[in-house]
């Protein structure tokens, strides 16, 4: 699978764009050269030795602002990313595995989650309680999992009557047993391939938020740095150029990525 992945073009740079993303992130402490707080030059510096990316209005290094901006947009989308996989998969098992009025039930309670606008619902619970990463990403993780949910009740319907699932219960597995060791296995990968999907629209809401200034003061943004940008647009090019284009780069190599595994587990490629 992973070589059907890398063999294709999108897969390959959608796999090498997110490791980036993931590899920044994660080290940004050792490869940011400043602290992004902290003014280390002249103000509205260009491109230089000292500064790659330049500086902002306040002398800050933008290089180390956009390295750990990739920290916060990768902290929001990995927790969004498990409390989706959390709910939409069980949501979607118990769905798909009981039937009857439990799977009536449980997508009618996933189409009211699906129609919520999720940009509009966290700027109310911004505006009532404060901006927070915490918040957003309860409130983006408990909105974003009703399409994961039905692809992986899509796939329990079709699982549940299989030769492999009948042999489990003939020797007398349990449900839980069944659900967890023969169903969800098998149920997983078009999961896993949506899951990129949902996680680049997690960084876009995310950038989106701290655009508008309502984003978590305490920690850098890519969306906050490009909100800065706007009233230096004719002086400062770079302000709003490089925060953009790792917001790019970043929502490309997901949509690539689950783009490719979408591919590869329908048999497309």
């Amino acid at each position: 699978m992973l070589v059907r992945l890398l063999a294709s073009p999108g897969g390959g740079l959608g796999a090498a764009l997110t490791l980036v993303l993931l590899v920044v992130g994660l080290a940004a402490p050792l490869l940011a050269p400043y602290d992004p707080f902290a003014v280390d030059g002249p103000a509205l510096s260009r491109p230089t030795g000292a500064h790659p990316l330049g500086t902002d209005a306040l002398g800050r290094d933008l290089l180390s602002g956009i390295i750990w901006g990739a920290r916060t947009s990768l902290l929001v989308a990995g927790c969004v990313a498990v409390l989706v996989s959390i709910v939409g998969a069980t949501v979607g098992l118990l769905s798909g595995y009981a039937g009857g009025w439990a799977d009536d039930v449980l997508m009618r309670l996933t189409e009211a989650f699906q129609v919520l606008p999720r940009f509009f619902l966290a700027l109310v619970v911004i505006a009532f309680f404060g901006p927070g990463l915490d918040r957003l990403i309860l409130v983006l993780g408990l909105t974003s999992w009703p399409l994961l949910a039905r692809v992986v009740r899509a796939e329990v319907l079709a699982l549940r009557t299989r030769e492999f699932v009948e042999a489990a219960r003939v020797h007398g597995a349990s449900r839980t047993r069944i659900l967890l060791r023969e169903i969800l296995p098998n149920a997983v990968p078009p999961a896993i391939a949506l899951l990129g999907l949902v996680v680049a629209q997690v960084i876009l809401i995310e950038a989106g938020l701290g655009f508008l200034g309502l984003g978590d003061p305490n920690v850098v943004s890519w969306g906050a740095l490009s909100s800065e940008a706007q009233q230096f647009l004719r002086v400062a090019w770079w302000l709003s150029l490089f925060p953009g284009v790792a917001i790019l780069l970043a929502v490309l190599g997901l949509n690539l990525l689950g783009d490719a595994l979408t591919d590869v587990v329908t048999g497309r490629r």
